[in-house]
């Protein structure tokens, strides 16, 4: 099966790309479904129907869903969001209030991607396109199972140990909600399906994330920012496709400077991302709704060529020997050194770059080494590791007699 996941920032136009792709890819007798998981559905205005929480036929071998995440939280957040409105109607909240804010920031267009799980287990369709919420909700989206396995792995034990110990004293005497075994089985069943989805995203032989960009300077900017959080969390990007481009016979006369300012942007563009595929597609003189238009998008942006191979694969983490010291590589493109900390934490990388924090299992050939430096190299953060033991051995040799 192909993944394919298209983000970008808002109206740039990537629900229209998303379901040319996914018409070309059908066209080419792949069966092929296309996924909204944008809680402002407009995929089934793009083929101009009607489509639902399940798979609704669109042509030859092509599917379409908008995902219903009203019901798709009954189904990965019930208990929990019960346990947690019970907690917040015990502290006096009101009733519709905790049930609202019982379901986590992000959890809405979270349950959306676990339909990837699904449609692998399934193995029903060639390839699955996602048409993702814009890049902001999306990245937080993808950096969620890292957060998911530090939980897992660091504090879930412990609670549930302090939960099933505390439980008989609490209810007789406080009366307070505490979570039962329902509670965290949904939880680790929820963060099990994250760690599965983490797994299938960063296969860059199987999944890729594809940008959809306009020829504008605030567009183009979000866009860098978002290659390179796509670059620390481990996705790969297979492709760029600068969408709404004025063709070359448009003229002159009242387009003459947005043409100017296209040529001057989309030079950047190239510039921004010079190792990954950059397609061109046109300002269609018309709106893209329905098959027909789509197809010529696609054709204007694909040609003849497969959608749904992979274009690029870039290796966004790397580690290698050299001499006594190891050295992990990770491409953190358009940051400074000023905008990156690193911290370690046992057989942990702590990486902020801005706003964004990833959490690092070491490898095993890391996890026993202290970090002795991190330098940006171009486009590139090295993180230098040695062994303790080896740091201190000089010292010893001076203080002998």
């Amino acid at each position: 099966m192909r993944i394919i996941l298209y983000t970008g920032k808002g109206g740039v136009g990537k629900t229209s790309v998303a379901a040319a792709t996914a018409l070309r890819s059908a066209d080419l007798g792949y069966k092929t479904i296309v996924v909204s998981t944008d809680v402002a559905h407009s995929l089934g205005d793009s083929f101009d129907l009607t489509l639902g929480g399940e798979p609704v036929p669109v042509a030859d071998n092509l599917w379409g869903q908008e995902v219903d995440v009203l019901r798709e939280l009954d189904v990965y957040w019930k208990t929990v969001r019960d346990w947690l409105s019970a907690v917040m109607r015990w502290q006096g909240a009101d009733e519709v209030v905790a049930d609202e804010v019982a379901i986590l920031p992000g959890m809405v267009e979270l349950v959306g991607l676990l339909y990837i799980n699904r449609y692998a287990d399934q193995a029903a369709y060639d390839v699955v396109i996602v048409d993702c919420a814009p890049t902001g909700e999306t990245l937080r989206l993808l950096s969620f199972p890292e957060m998911a396995r530090w939980y897992m792995r660091r504090l879930f034990p412990i609670e549930r140990r302090v939960a099933a110990a505390v439980r008989p004293l609490v209810r007789g005497v406080m009366r307070v909600p505490l979570p039962g075994g329902d509670v965290f089985d949904t939880i680790q069943e929820l963060f099990h399906q994250l760690e599965k989805m983490r797994s299938l995203l960063s296969d860059g032989a199987l999944s890729s994330v594809r940008l959809v960009v306009n020829a504008e300077k605030m567009v183009v900017k979000e866009t860098q920012r978002t290659f390179t959080y796509l670059n620390l969390y481990g996705y790969n990007t297979d492709l760029v496709v600068c969408n709404r481009l004025l063709p070359d016979a448009v003229g002159d006369g009242f387009f003459g400077s947005w043409k100017a300012s296209q040529a001057r942007y989309f030079q950047l563009i190239e510039e921004s991302f010079a190792s990954v595929p950059i397609l061109r597609a046109p300002l269609l003189d018309r709106e893209v709704v329905g098959l027909p238009t789509l197809r010529e998008l696609a054709q204007g942006i694909f040609g003849d060529d497969d959608p749904t191979r992979v274009y690029h694969r870039g290796r966004s983490q790397e580690v290698a020997k050299e001499g006594s010291t190891y050295v992990l590589t990770l491409s953190l493109p358009f940051t400074t050194t000023d905008d990156i900390s690193v911290t370690q934490n046992r057989d942990e990388l702590i990486v902020q770059a801005a706003s964004h924090r990833r959490n690092i299992l070491l490898p095993a050939s890391l996890a026993g080494l202290q970090v002795m430096e991190a330098n940006k190299e171009g486009g590139t953060l090295k993180v230098r590791f040695r062994d303790p033991k080896a740091m201190a051995e000089p010292r010893k040799r001076r203080g002998r007699p």
